[in-house]
């Protein structure tokens, strides 16, 4: 601010032009400033989304993290809904649900490779980012996250959950549910793309969960473990 007075005390000899330029950069300069900060806001919601990260990819990737987590659970595919059904009926209901354990199997071992790429894209997060899913909607870091690291998840899921379902066996039980069904009279023949369809349905539930976490430390007092989350999230609070 001194240099800008200097400056104006020299403004005969600046053109209006000049003058212009000068106050228009001070009212941006002025416009990013908050009573919390900048560096405060963007710290805050790193510090929220590197403990959202952690606490729940980490319930994910654990043993059950989806299969006994209703809100996450891979089922069997739309497609494969009908072979489901025809093998209980066939009194094979234990290969069927051997089949959706080994799909959550792989899906568990694909989340392992999360955390790397979440921390890559909270570091790149700017100002303008943290600012608008501080004051954005409730789901607003889930969304920001969403964009920016789907691309890379799919590519580090699915080799892993490709390579999970042959060393779980879900290959072989797949193969044989895929043959048994296939090979029952008058119905249409599947052959589903288990590793994308698993692949996808791990993307979708990393996001709910983090989305139950973004959600839980805007509403709850109590998650806001640290000054800095508390400071910053009064911001919200108070729109």
């Amino acid at each position: 601010m001194k240099n800008i007075f200097y400056l104006l005390l020299l403004a005969p000899m600046i053109s209006n032009a000049q003058i212009n330029d000068i106050f228009n950069k001070a009212k941006e300069k002025l416009a990013t400033v908050s009573p919390a900060g900048n560096t405060d806001i963007a710290s805050g919601l790193k510090e929220a989304l590197n403990n959202g990260v952690a606490k729940q990819v980490s319930k994910l990737t654990a043993q059950d993290g989806f299969y006994k987590n209703e809100a996450v659970k891979i089922l069997m595919p739309a497609e494969l809904q009908k072979v489901d059904r025809t093998l209980r009926k066939m009194g094979m209901a234990n290969l069927a649900d051997e089949g959706i354990k080994s799909l959550n199997r792989a899906a568990e071992d694909a989340v392992k490779e999360a955390t790397p790429v979440f921390v890559n894209a909270i570091t790149s997060m700017n100002f303008s980012d943290a600012r608008n899913i501080l004051m954005g909607p409730e789901n607003a870091a889930t969304a920001y996250l969403q964009r920016t690291t789907t691309a890379a998840l799919y590519a580090k899921f699915n080799p892993i959950v490709k390579q999970s379902i042959g060393r779980v066996g879900a290959d072989k039980i797949w193969g044989t549910i895929i043959t048994k069904y296939n090979s029952l009279p008058l119905v249409s023949k599947v052959n589903p793309d288990i590793n994308d369809y698993v692949t996808n349905e791990a993307l979708k539930g990393v996001f709910t969960m983090i989305a139950v976490e973004e959600k839980e430390i805007r509403t709850d007092l109590d998650s806001r473990t640290s000054d800095l989350l508390k400071k910053v999230f009064a911001m919200q609070d108070k729109q």
